[in-house]
């Protein structure tokens, strides 16, 4: 008997590279934009409880939005986790010592770079209420 005959299976190597590689690639991409999904809504909550904690120490509504509005853009510096800065609104029934003041952010996360699976467009919100600090409430000196 002569040697043994090996089949080449190079051919058949190559085809499962040619399609194993676009589905991994997509996985990737995948896994990398609910990553970023995850991120953004991490930032958007923490960006909304400083503009509440931040709001709640000021005097009058004027200077808590303005405020609320510095502590939200201050945490949400990353363009890819707030494409185009945040959407703060602040709601408060009465400017009174101890009363609560809620504020709302609205981000929505930078889509560059995934391109190739179609990534939704998707807005992210997160709400946050704090108390009045009774000791810097109107009326007091």
């Amino acid at each position: 008997m002569g040697p043994p005959v090996t089949r080449d299976r190079g051919a058949a190597d190559a085809l499962g590279l040619v399609v194993m590689f676009p589905a991994l690639l997509g996985l990737a991409l995948l896994v990398l934009f609910l990553g970023r999904q995850v991120d953004t809504r991490s930032q958007v909550q923490t960006a909304a409880d400083a503009a509440a904690q931040a709001a709640a120490l000021q005097r009058d509504g004027g200077a808590a939005v303005a405020a609320a509005e510095r502590a939200a853009v201050g945490v949400l510096t990353d363009q890819r986790a707030c494409a185009g800065g945040p959407a703060i609104s602040i709601q408060a029934a009465e400017w009174i010592a101890g009363g609560r003041i809620t504020v709302t952010v609205q981000c929505a996360p930078s889509r560059d770079g995934f391109a190739a699976i179609t990534a939704p467009a998707r807005t992210f919100s997160a709400s946050s209420t704090a108390l009045i600090d009774p000791n810097r409430a109107p009326g007091l000196p």
